[in-house]
């Protein structure tokens, strides 16, 4: 499998940032600052990203390549 960006497993997991969002009790900006590279889940919330996105961890690219 390809590794996905946290953006692209959300969507393929057919979830707005908004659902996504509510499903993991975080803010939609928490939410875009992850999917941005800005910060990185903490390993609970990446283990429901994991759960919630029907992927395994090391299928999702949590940092950009070229971080800000």
């Amino acid at each position: 499998m390809t590794k996905l960006t946290l953006k692209a497993a959300r969507i393929n997991a057919g979830l707005t940032q908004k659902d996504a969002a509510n499903h993991l009790n975080v803010s939609n900006k928490t939410l875009w600052a992850w999917e941005s590279g800005r910060s990185m889940p903490n390993a609970g919330k990446i283990k429901a990203i994991c759960t919630l996105y029907r992927v395994n961890y090391d299928d999702i690219i949590f940092l950009p390549d070229n971080p800000l």
